[in-house]
């Protein structure tokens, strides 16, 4: 370009005046066009740039849809998981009670906060489910052993999966609630004649004795003992004297009511409190147990067996005011009717 220009303006005057006209053409021509390349590139590079603006704000804004739809999601997740978590919560409370009639009865009141149902109910073992029609039943099972079902009237299909939870929340506080009585019972019954054991029959003695100074109300104490336990162990064996004591206690139970209290005191030796009963109404349950063992035919395996007891009988207040007083009284009786010939009831003769 610069040559072209220096062309037209060294030109000599005596080259004609086409070849100034000549270069000249050359001259604007070449400008034109460096203007026109000038020109196009500016708009090539405009557009190229309009159209990166475009596409990278494009991507910006499906990044930005993208983004909300993962913030929406993820909300959706934490609301889940909020939700779950709630359900699990139920459980929390639910244990404060260990009685699984009130755990059911909070667990109703809670459930609604959860779920839709018309109706909740739990249905306590083997029930015929055909009378409960459009419910929608959870099996409550604890090893295998059914015990019960919830049953939901109105359940919408959105709220089945909860309603499952739910269902196994409260089967957790109902075993929660199970194995705490097994625990309880452990503690406190014999387990080889399910009455209750030592300890824990004193401790229901004492009970009986204080109710019975506050409201002046007679009772009765039985000191109950196998005649010749002693023999049929050794002859038989402990396997047969365990069923020969199993078998005493469910007789005993058959003959009381279920006010009073039967304790294992020892060995082959049970204990009985006869609640608010006088001494002579307490010889009358004494002789019935009496003749209810007498008539009992025990079978161990290939043996029938025939067992007696010997029964002494202490009252309070007469026969003493407290409980090692009462028990030693009845002991004393009991001893008096082993010496009289076994298999009899004696009352302790006390000097009123």
């Amino acid at each position: 370009m610069l040559n072209l220009i220096a062309l037209v303006l060294f030109t000599p005057l005596e080259v004609p005046a086409e070849g100034r006209a000549v270069a000249f053409g050359a001259l604007l021509l070449t400008g034109f066009t460096m203007l026109l390349f000038i020109s196009l590139k500016k708009r090539l590079d405009k557009s190229i740039d309009a159209s990166n603006y475009d596409r990278i704000k494009d991507e910006y804004n499906n990044l930005l849809a993208e983004n909300k739809k993962l913030k929406t999601a993820n909300q959706n997740l934490q609301n889940a998981l909020d939700s779950i978590i709630a359900l699990y919560d139920i459980t929390e409370q639910m244990s404060k009670s260990l009685d699984a009639d009130k755990m059911f009865s909070y667990f109703r009141d809670e459930v609604n906060k959860y779920i839709r149902v018309n109706d909740l109910r739990f249905l306590k073992g083997k029930v015929d489910l055909s009378l409960y029609k459009d419910y929608t039943f959870s099996p409550l099972k604890i090893q295998e052993e059914l015990i019960g079902y919830l049953a939901a009237d109105g359940l919408r299909a959105e709220d089945k999966e909860r309603f499952y939870i739910l269902s196994q929340q409260f089967l957790l506080g109902v075993k929660r609630a199970i194995l705490y009585q097994d625990v309880q019972e452990l503690a406190i019954i014999d387990i080889l004649t399910s009455v209750f054991n030592r300890r824990y029959y004193l401790e229901r003695f004492k009970e009986e004795l204080e109710r019975s100074k506050k409201f002046n109300y007679k009772f009765c104490c039985l000191m109950i003992d196998i005649d010749y336990f002693k023999d049929f162990n050794d002859r038989y064996g402990h396997i047969v004297g365990d069923a020969i004591l199993r078998e005493l206690s469910r007789t005993i139970q058959e003959n009381i009511r279920q006010i009073d209290l039967i304790g294992r005191y020892g060995g082959e030796e049970f204990s009985i409190i006869l609640s608010q009963t006088d001494k002579d109404a307490a010889q009358f349950v004494a002789e019935r147990i009496r003749l209810a063992i007498q008539d009992k035919r025990i079978r161990v395996y290939d043996e029938e067996l025939k067992i007696t007891v010997s029964i002494g009988i202490s009252t309070y207040p007469y026969d003493g005011k407290g409980i090692e007083r009462l028990i030693d009284k009845a002991d004393s009786a009991l001893y008096q009717a082993k010496q009289a010939g076994k298999n009899k009831v004696c009352a302790y003769k006390a000097a009123y």
